[in-house]
């Protein structure tokens, strides 16, 4: 299914708008109802607005909250594909499009739980038979002759065919009946394994259910709710965990989700008492982010740099995420370097807010080859939008304010100064940049010669 753009609530009015969230979404209610109702299915709607789309009445989650969770659990394709499809709608957001009533997920309660049903359903049959539990070993009645647990008809060969007749065993070599133990019964290819087609379905349906959970995460009033479900968090970072074994637009909405929560995300929730589904830790969560970020897909690891740049504004978040600053600083640099510039921009903005969080950071930033090279090749080209500009100009201000790095940024002096007489936005702050370089006195370096004169 089609990943659809996230909505914000009516009341979010001074909310800014989220990474891919449309232009006037944080705006208040009414301004284009007409285009709700055609959504929705008003009859009253203008016609230039129906076009050919789901009809789902306005008070749908009022008047069938209680049975969209049902048919979510219910396992039957006609009532999954029918509250996917409602659901869809219901979180879906034209550019224009202000909702008159909003969706929030406290007002559907199990509406999270039965979502993450879904895809759990979906990964239990989708993971490697090599990353199941090893079945237990059983050693209660192993040296009798009848154990109770089954054990003593497991070595029998069984026939997918029946008993053969004396003409079927004169052609055996040309119809050959399979033959299988019992255990066949509790292996993946038993006899309650899905075929190809189920698989499939299975599979579209936890995409459609990650595309609502995305557009979810683009209510305001919905990201209390999700950073505290800890099942939700578990499942959003094992799906960028198995990205080379999990569908691609099944990561894409996971890691979309985990971007727009990321502002309020505290990663001690992993650690915290709430029920745990599945096993993961904070660091097993680093660990995934590191792997989104070294990802050679475009839209992951820009979205996974722009994620870091917005966990690590959390101080509770700094911990956990200092122990792989040199990896995060290498990658950053290397994305610096990459021609898109919306790679450039997710870098810069990463490492805009790493670089304030210490002086150790601010050091090794530095210290990173070809960083101060780059940031400056990015505010030479210019970059197109002049904010990435501003940002990196903020980060080398940053860097000269420690007298460790100065010896760093001595080498790059003649670009400050080119830069300083040709960019007319930035004047102010490469001013600052030389003046911090070349007039603040410091016991700990070295002489240096430099077009100003003398440093001592």
């Amino acid at each position: 299914m089609q990943k659809q753009t996230g909505k914000s609530g009516g009341s979010g009015g001074g909310t800014p708008a989220k990474r891919g969230r449309p232009l006037g979404s944080a705006t208040g209610s009414g301004a284009a109802a007409a285009a709700a109702a055609a959504a929705v299915g008003d009859p009253g709607a203008p016609a230039a607005l129906v076009g050919p789309s789901l009809q789902v009445l306005s008070a749908l989650s009022d008047q069938n909250n209680k049975r969209i969770v049902l048919a979510l659990q219910s396992g039957l394709k006609s009532e999954i594909l029918w509250a996917l499809n409602a659901l869809t709608v219901l979180s879906f957001k034209e550019k224009d499009d202000i909702r008159r009533d909003t969706t929030p997920l406290t007002k559907v309660p199990g509406l999270l739980d039965a979502l993450l049903q879904v895809i759990d359903e979906w990964r239990d049959i989708a993971m490697p038979k090599d990353h199941l539990k090893p079945p237990r070993v059983r050693t209660l009645g192993a040296n009798t002759t009848l154990s109770g647990f089954g054990q003593e008809n497991m070595e029998k060969v069984y026939s997918d065919t029946g008993t053969a007749s004396n003409d079927q065993s004169k052609t055996e070599e040309s119809s050959v009946s399979k033959k299988r133990t019992a255990s066949f019964w509790f292996d993946e290819d038993g006899l309650f394994n899905n075929d190809d087609e189920g698989r499939a379905e299975r599979q579209q349906c936890a995409i459609a259910a990650s595309n609502i959970i995305r557009n979810f995460s683009f209510m305001p009033e919905n990201e209390t709710i999700m950073v505290q479900h800890r099942h939700c968090l578990e499942t959003v970072f094992q799906c960028l965990e198995d990205q080379n074994r999990e569908d691609d637009e099944l990561i894409t909405n996971m890691l979309e989700t985990l971007v727009n929560l990321a502002p309020v995300l505290d990663l001690r929730i992993f650690s915290s008492s709430k029920p745990s589904f599945i096993k993961m830790t904070e660091k097993g969560a680093v660990h995934a982010i590191m792997g989104m970020l070294s990802s050679s897909v475009k839209p992951w690891h820009c979205a996974a740099a722009e994620l870091i740049g917005r966990l690590i504004i959390n101080p509770d978040n700094e911990s956990f995420l200092l122990p792989v600053i040199p990896q995060i600083y290498k990658r950053l640099v290397d994305l610096l370097s990459v021609p898109a510039y919306d790679a450039q921009a997710a870098a810069v903005s990463a490492l805009y807010n790493v670089a304030e969080v210490n002086m150790d950071c601010r050091l090794k930033l530095a210290s990173e080859r070809w960083a101060v090279d780059r940031l400056l090749k990015t505010v030479k080209m210019p970059h197109p939008v002049p904010e990435v500009c501003r940002k990196t100009s903020m980060i080398l201000e940053s860097l000269v304010s420690e007298p460790q790095n100065r010896m760093h940024l001595l080498v790059h002096e003649n670009t400050f100064a080119e830069i300083l007489m040709t960019e007319g936005k930035y004047s102010d702050t490469f001013a600052r940049i030389l003046y911090e370089l070349t007039a603040r006195p410091s016991n700990k370096v070295t002489s240096g010669h430099a077009i100003w004169g003398n440093i001592n």
